[in-house]
């Protein structure tokens, strides 16, 4: 008996952010894969794939938004089922990986939950996980399994090259992202600079902005981070760059989480504009926020996802900045 090797890809979207999955689905001219989903009176997730994935190579598309534990569980649950039905290789795509702000022990008696997760997906059955701007990138070393770091920079830089001109200095929120800003820095040839600020340990989402450390006087400031979620770190450090002597402020990140009061504090900030992107979907109380702008990654996560499938370098794909 002779044997053909005829590999398959399978799509399957979460329903955390099914517009990202679909954006995804067309670019690779592949349809989404049908899923029976429910949920019980209980609150207990039932999963059921309508169709063979025996001998599959399966992705999963699912954010870690909110509700999160909910997203979360349905993508291990989904991820299970996988396993369950012999798919060949499943992939688990997280825009956004949820838990990753835990990622070590700042006080006594504190969990790690990143590595948490990572035991989750590993004992669900994911081959392999792929997500884009990690909090941290040492969490790629909390799983056993190939763990595919994304960068949005790509798309951010190029609409901060085609939308912003003058001179430029980009500004990372804090000392940790400092690598983040001079790599942004070196695409648009502009200089770089951070904030110095005071976070509260026994407070989350608590931040004073204390001082800038660079040249923003008489510049366009631009503010990049991986995820801005309350907005109390991007706009207290607005209000510090403007009294430094910015010409202007914008803040660009990856994920947009916005939880309350982030849309209130954007309107009242002394930014010109909000750059995110899509790994998360944006919460109905900041659609109307003028000041905000969504760019699509679903081309960057294609793209990476058709290497997988081929067998070809993510690393090519963003000129080795993926780490």
């Amino acid at each position: 008996m002779e044997l053909q090797d005829k590999r398959r890809m399978i799509l399957f979207s979460g329903s955390a952010n099914p517009g990202l999955a679909e954006d995804i689905s067309e670019l690779l001219d592949l349809p989404l894969g049908g899923v029976q989903r429910s949920v019980f009176a209980s609150g207990e997730i039932y999963i059921r794939y309508l169709e063979s994935v025996r001998g599959a190579d399966c992705f999963v598309i699912q954010s870690h938004s909110e509700p999160v534990n909910f997203h979360i569980m349905e993508q291990l649950i989904m991820i299970d089922a996988l396993k369950r039905a012999s798919a060949r290789r499943i992939t688990a795509v997280v825009p956004f990986f949820g838990y990753a702000r835990q990622d070590k022990k700042g006080m006594p008696r504190e969990p790690i939950t990143a590595r948490l997760m990572g035991d989750l997906f590993l004992s669900a059955g994911a081959d392999r996980i792929v997500s884009v701007d990690l909090h941290t990138g040492q969490i790629q070393g909390f799983v056993s399994t190939p763990f595919d770091h994304l960068t949005g920079t790509p798309v951010l830089v190029d609409y901060l090259a085609a939308s912003l001109t003058g001179p430029m200095t980009i500004v990372s929120p804090d000392s940790g992202r400092v690598k983040v800003a001079a790599r942004f820095a070196s695409h648009l040839d502009a200089d770089v600079a951070f904030v110095h600020k005071r976070r509260r340990a026994d407070v989350h989402n608590a931040v004073t902005a204390l001082e800038v450390i660079g040249e923003v006087d008489g510049r366009h400031a631009v503010i990049v981070d991986d995820m801005i979620d309350t907005a109390g770190t991007v706009c207290a450090a607005a209000e510090l760059l403007k009294q430094r002597g910015a010409i202007s402020v914008h803040a660009l990140a990856t994920h947009g989480i916005l939880s309350p009061p982030a849309v209130d504090r954007l309107k009242n900030a002394p930014i010109e504009e909000v750059v995110i992107t899509n790994t998360l979907p944006v919460p109905d109380d900041a659609r109307h926020l003028d000041k905000l702008r969504v760019l699509s990654i679903a081309s960057v996560l294609a793209d990476t996802m058709q290497a997988i499938f081929t067998e070809s370098s993510v690393s090519a794909i963003f000129k080795g900045e993926n780490i």
